[in-house]
């Protein structure tokens, strides 16, 4: 049974219940009511006519002013009278529409009451000033009960149904309100795949539940989409990564062998082979944590990590890589506090990332100045990368984080168009944020928030 139909069926026997119930307290306390008020009327008529025929007329003249003009008759109202003798009524008391055992209750308690259809009865034992005693019983029709109270019940009856109606309907809208939003997360989520993981279910400011439910599913698309593009692309990525530091191994390698060398410029050459080669092993070292992490899909224990001295690295590898590379480093918008500085993370992947966007603003503004900013905001450390190169055009700046692609403009340029998005799943596994803007013939800026470590000194 689908929940919107649940909820339908359990707010109306919710409300089916707590309505017959109320409607049914109304009902037999109306209903007790008129039954005890209709006897207690019969009664008085009993002892009053009981008073004014069988007692002395001089003394009960009031009571019979009184009955006769306060006490209207009763529909088909008759009086009934019975001489008792030693316990016993007389024969015709046993011989007429009324039961012997209202009369031998009445005898015995000496006030009975008897009800048939819609004719009740009430009589009392009364006993002469003389001390004869009568039966006196007065019956009558209850008109309040034969036409009020079925009148009664005709409305509590018709209300129901209309309130059941009425509920319906709008259990069907409140149902249909409240399961339209998990319906459309449905309908967000079978729209989403392998192929389009980069999609993400529309979020609102509510603080509810459902806004939870929201965030916490974009959340587990962006690591799942991290793992699976990390692990897609682990081959590129380590192709990618590996061939600089190769590169330079195998060039400074050819240029010892090119000619005899003494024994100081052999230990020069090999001693840029050995720092390439250490540069090589931490570049590998990261890559396998990437794809580690992206095959178990667990998040990984991160060291402290300060990103002014990160920086600072990140432009000492870029010049050994191309000396013509550019780079002013912004310390205007420094934190007083260098814990606003310190991040949790990997200090080579992150490496690998910052340093994959500053190579890129260089190669891209033909070797022009980079200028990389650092600051800090309460919650995260900011880095914003901007250069004065060939820019992006507007129109493809949605495919930059698609692996393999490159913008229209940068054919007189080497590349593979996976340093970007490399770096993007970086920062994303850092649980940061990589936005760019570009301008065409203008230039880039990239900018990273890493979320600060919150240590203290």
């Amino acid at each position: 049974m689908k929940i919107h139909n649940k909820i339908i069926l359990l707010l109306l026997g919710i409300f089916f219940t707590y309505t017959l119930l109320f409607s049914g307290f109304i009902y037999y306390s109306i209903s007790n009511y008129a039954f005890t008020d209709f006897y207690k009327r019969l009664e008085i008529r009993a002892a009053s006519i009981a008073k004014i025929k069988l007692d002395n007329s001089n003394d009960v003249s009031s009571i019979r002013e009184v009955h006769d003009d306060f006490l209207e008759k009763l529909p088909s109202q008759k009086e009934y009278m019975f001489r008792v003798v030693d316990g016993k009524a007389e024969a015709a008391a046993y011989q007429g529409e009324l039961p012997k055992h209202f009369i031998q209750d009445l005898i015995e308690d000496q006030a009975a009451k008897y009800s048939k259809g819609n004719k009740f009865y009430s009589g009392i034992l009364y006993e002469t000033t003389l001390g004869a005693k009568y039966l006196v019983i007065v019956g009558a029709d209850n008109y309040f009960y034969a036409h009020h109270i079925a009148y009664l019940r005709n409305l509590i009856l018709t209300s129901l149904m209309f309130a059941i109606l009425i509920l319906v309907i709008i259990s069907i809208l409140i149902s249909r309100t409240l399961t339209r939003p998990v319906n459309n997360i449905i309908s967000e989520v079978k729209e989403i795949s392998s192929e389009n993981l980069h999609l993400r279910l529309k979020t609102s400011d509510n603080n509810d539940s459902l806004s939870g439910l929201t965030s916490t599913f974009n959340d587990m698309l962006n690591r799942l989409e991290t793992s699976f593009e990390t692990q897609k692309n682990f081959i590129s990525n380590a192709s990618h990564e590996l061939n600089t530091p190769l590169t330079s191994i195998i060039g400074e390698a050819e240029l010892a062998l090119s000619k005899p060398r003494d024994g100081e410029e052999y230990k020069t050459s090999i001693s840029k082979i050995l720092e390439e080669a250490e540069m090589l092993d931490k570049k590998t070292k990261a890559l396998l944590f990437l794809a580690q992490t992206g095959y178990n899909g667990k998040a990984q224990k991160f060291d402290k990590v300060r990103i002014d001295q990160l920086i600072l690295d990140i432009k000492e590898t870029v010049h050994n890589i191309n000396a013509n590379y550019q780079i002013k480093i912004d310390y205007s918008l420094l934190p007083e506090s260098p814990e606003k500085l310190k991040v949790k993370g990997n200090e080579q992947l992150l490496h690998l990332a910052l340093s994959n966007i500053i190579i890129n603003g260089c190669k891209y503004s033909e070797a022009n100045q980079v200028q990389v900013g650092l600051a800090a905001s309460d919650k995260d450390v900011i880095i914003v990368v901007r250069d004065t190169g060939i820019g992006i055009p507007e129109d493809e700046m949605q495919y930059i984080y698609d692996p393999y692609f490159r913008a229209s403009n940068t054919g007189d340029f080497e590349g593979y168009g996976i340093g970007l998005p490399l770096s993007r799943n970086i920062i994303q596994m850092h649980d940061g944020r990589l936005i760019v803007n570009s301008v065409l013939e203008k230039g880039t800026t990239v900018q990273v928030n890493l979320p600060i470590g919150g240590y203290s000194l």
